[in-house]
């Protein structure tokens, strides 16, 4: 029997559901108390612990860093329980861990899964992104069109006006150039702190986000976890490697990457059928945050299957002790 044909991805995605619970839940006791790294090691350690629970035959290559730089969910580290499918994990434990120390929205526990080697090992640099949601022709928008042009183009296949399009990007200083150029066209600019992989699923449900589009740099590992949840959802997705140094190109080399100039695909990224679950830790426009009542904790969750298209959104209450 082949590793795809033993991926039940209906039968894993409710436990691969419970392992973002777990990570949310853990993380949500610091929300607001100012440390990040406590947080993100509450949500690495019950995950971790929740991931060896499953029947499968995991490795992290979408992880915390580099084995010498993370005790846990390293990038090669093997989970599970070891019987069952071969898989790839991709997952960031805290996507937000600024957002949950600072009690701000959209912190997520976020985690994918597909048979091995459907994932592209991103190396830990920067990636220029660009996402739509679902519903326009294949190259309505490319890498190769300014900011300007993405937005006439996209606005153009709406059947609106560029004033009606709103682009979603990570506020830094190196986004400012992109950000003034943005703002000749007469669109809204969301600008988030943190947390992309949420910034590129807005995109996915416009309709309720209110967001038409994501671009800007952020890190590559979340340009993965980020199209494995638009394959799930729907939606395109772009993302090109960049490197500011050769330390940086050494680390894409180290990863197999080739081709340093390559722009991938959502379905490069991920080129087999996955399961995606997010659960959310602050409130935010995708998913409600923690709830701390008397005597137990409610926690929302969206597992998706691209297989199927399937999306579940699931209220998880959990009694405290």
């Amino acid at each position: 029997m082949t590793e795809t044909a033993e991926f039940h991805d209906r039968m894993l995605s409710l436990g691969l559901s419970r392992v973002s619970e777990a990570a949310a839940i853990a993380s949500a006791k610091l929300i607001g108390r100012g440390d990040e790294k406590a947080a993100d090691q509450a949500a690495v350690d019950a995950m971790r612990t929740q991931l060896n629970k499953l029947d499968i035959a995991g490795v992290v290559v979408i992880g915390e860093g580099e084995r010498d730089e993370a005790p846990m969910l390293y990038i090669g580290e093997e989970v599970g329980s070891g019987e069952g499918p071969a898989v790839d994990i991709a997952l960031d434990p805290l996507e937000g861990t600024t957002l949950t120390a600072k009690d701000m929205p959209n912190a997520l526990a976020v985690i994918a899964m597909g048979p091995r080697g459907t994932m592209l090992h991103a190396p830990d640099v920067y990636m220029d992104k660009l996402a739509i949601g679902p519903g326009f022709r294949d190259g309505v928008v490319t890498m190769d069109m300014s900011p300007a042009e993405r937005v006439s183009a996209l606005a153009a296949a709406k059947g609106c006006s560029t004033g009606d399009i709103t682009v979603c990007v990570l506020e830094r200083p190196r986004h400012e150039g992109m950000i003034a150029e943005l703002r000749t066209t007469g669109a809204a600019i969301r600008l988030i702190t943190d947390g992309d992989v949420a910034g590129v699923i807005h995109c996915a449900e416009a309709e309720k986000t209110g967001i038409d589009m994501y671009m800007g740099s952020g890190g590559a590992p979340e340009g993965v976890l980020a199209a494995a949840a638009l394959k799930c959802m729907g939606g395109q997705m772009f993302g090109k490697l960049t490197f500011r140094n050769d330390d940086e190109r050494g680390r894409a080399e180290k990863a197999g990457i080739t081709n340093l100039n390559r722009v991938y695909t959502r379905d490069d990224m991920v080129t087999g059928d996955v399961i995606f679950a997010a659960s959310g830790v602050t409130d935010g426009s995708i998913l409600a945050g923690v709830k701390r009542e008397v005597g137990y904790l409610t926690i929302e969750t969206i597992l998706m299957r691209s297989k199927t298209g399937s999306v579940r959104r699931m209220t998880y209450r959990n009694p405290t002790t």
